[in-house]
């Protein structure tokens, strides 16, 4: 059998199945890989060896049994859970523990799946790079040197440097995805809705989303299904059905000769690097081949995506963290003396430059004679892009696009420049605004220097459409072997 760490989620589910290896092993293979890599990765602040070889024992003592059972996973930091802490990566929450864990969460220790630990994050899920992080930065496993994306960077590092099969990640507008596309891993971000964000921190309640990293499209079909459904706790869970998704990926609808791939027009630009422009040619080519028809589309107000996005999630994220006040929980200023010292000293204290930019865009633009100018037009312009989206999907079953402009940039090369770093997001925010489902997909590889780095395919479908975009993603996973590629450089 091949190296244990190099297997997928579902080949370690299976031969714990068969006995051909234990959950101890398994979990004991992965741990000792924690131990020797993420101290050069970052890609953990929190590892659980103790609790996840105790679980492994339960599993193989047949005590605890489900469709994961004994499958490591790992958990982003902004994700409650009853045992360690969620720290959000901030000096705000460095010693909050939760009371609860998270439905998403619970439901994957449910199914058997064995928590190895936290991942880090951007914080509070601010970022596009891991660089925001009061737990250091993490690093790309392909090139030390460059960043793995964000949000979820350490989710996505994680994966692609084998620390675990599959990760959880939350998206905001592409915190999954991004850092997909820039580690070679599949990223999937669900509808709005589908997956429950109770015991998620929030950010921005309106488009954060909990998705899942993996190696291949099965593995996410797998994971999705045990995670996504009803949560009477949230009440923004959309109660539809749970389907199959791992048994839809063998079935032949939408067959090839029926599949409709739309190309909006509007994520074909001149600022893509070569290796993307290459990408899509090769996608594209690769479809029609299969048989697929290939139809342009129109989404008009994809220029509007940027702007609406970072008035919309700062605005939330101003209301959603005006919680943190250094009285009820979260980090308390020793400096303070009195009442208002509290508030404006903790709250300096506590939160790193990136939120505190984010709380104060967001406070601008909902005070008096601002709301109607941003955050009111804000909300005009997402039903907009929503409307392009539904006038696409009448005329085609999938989007196909680009999930980033290029590949990953080097540490440190844009956090003096927020504005650049935003347009990290510009093919992915409209996904959210939208509350559609999206997935990356690895696309190959671009050379950058004197180095070979990821790039990323994304493909988007109508809400609650999960089944027939993995399908589609499963279809191109056939057609290529990008997936199949692992970093070197650790």
């Amino acid at each position: 059998m091949a190296d244990i760490t190099a297997l997928t989620l579902l080949q370690i589910r299976d031969a714990i199945g068969q006995r051909s290896l234990s959950s101890v092993e398994v979990t004991t293979a992965f741990l000792d890989r924690i131990e020797r890599l993420n101290p050069r990765l970052n890609a953990l602040h929190e590892i659980y060896r103790d609790r996840a070889l105790q679980r492994a024992g339960q599993v193989d003592a047949g005590q605890i049994t489900g469709p994961l059972a004994g499958v490591p996973v790992v958990i982003k930091d902004n994700m409650c859970t009853a045992y360690g802490h969620t720290t959000c990566s901030s000096k705000m929450l460095e010693n909050f523990a939760a009371p609860y864990t998270a439905t998403a969460v619970a439901r994957l220790e449910a199914a058997g799946a064995i928590v190895l630990g936290k991942s880090v994050m951007d914080e509070f899920a601010m970022g596009s790079s891991t660089e925001h992080s009061a737990h250091g930065v993490v690093k790309n496993p392909w090139a030390l040197d460059y960043v793995p994306g964000g949000s979820s960077g350490g989710s996505a590092a994680a994966v692609a440097a084998e620390l675990c099969p599959a990760a959880l990640g939350s998206d905001t507008g592409g915190s999954i995805r991004q850092p997909a596309a820039l580690t070679g891993t599949v990223g999937l971000k669900p509808t709005y809705g589908r997956v429950s964000r109770w015991g998620l921190v929030a950010f921005a309640s309106s488009l954060d989303q909990i998705g899942t990293f993996t190696h291949d499209v099965e593995d996410a079909a797998l994971l999705l299904g045990v995670i996504a459904g009803h949560d009477p706790l949230d009440s923004t869970s959309a109660p539809a059905p749970v389907d199959d998704y791992l048994a839809a990926l063998s079935m032949t609808s939408p067959t090839p000769a029926k599949l409709r791939i739309g190309l909006p027009r509007e994520y074909l630009s001149d600022a893509n690097h070569p290796a993307v422009t290459a990408m899509m040619d090769q996608a594209i080519a690769s479809f029609r081949s299969a048989g697929a028809e290939i139809v342009d589309v129109a989404l008009p107000h994809t220029q509007y995506g940027i702007p609406t996005y970072y008035i919309v999630c700062t605005a939330e994220a101003s209301s959603n963290l005006a919680r943190y006040d250094g009285v009820r929980y979260g980090h308390r200023s020793a400096q303070a003396e009195e009442l208002l010292d509290v508030y404006s000293l903790s709250r300096a204290e506590g939160f790193g430059a990136e939120v505190k930019r984010r709380i104060m865009l967001g406070t601008y633009v909902l005070s008096s004679g601002y709301y109607d100018a941003y955050y009111l037009r804000a909300l005009k312009a997402r039903r907009l892009i929503k409307g392009d989206f539904d006038a696409a999907f009448e005329r085609c079953d999938v989007i196909l696009c680009p999930t980033t402009t290029g590949p990953a940039f080097k540490l440190g090369a844009k956090t003096e420049d927020p504005l650049t770093m935003y347009l990290n997001d510009v093919y992915t925010v409209n996904c959210n605004l939208a509350g559609l489902p999206g997935v990356s997909l690895p696309g190959g590889l671009a050379k950058v220097e004197d180095v070979s780095l990821p790039i990323g395919l994304q493909l988007m479908g109508p809400a609650f459409a999960e089944g027939k975009l993995l399908q589609v993603a499963k279809l191109y996973q056939t057609l290529t072997d990008h997936h199949r590629q692992r970093p070197k450089a650790i």
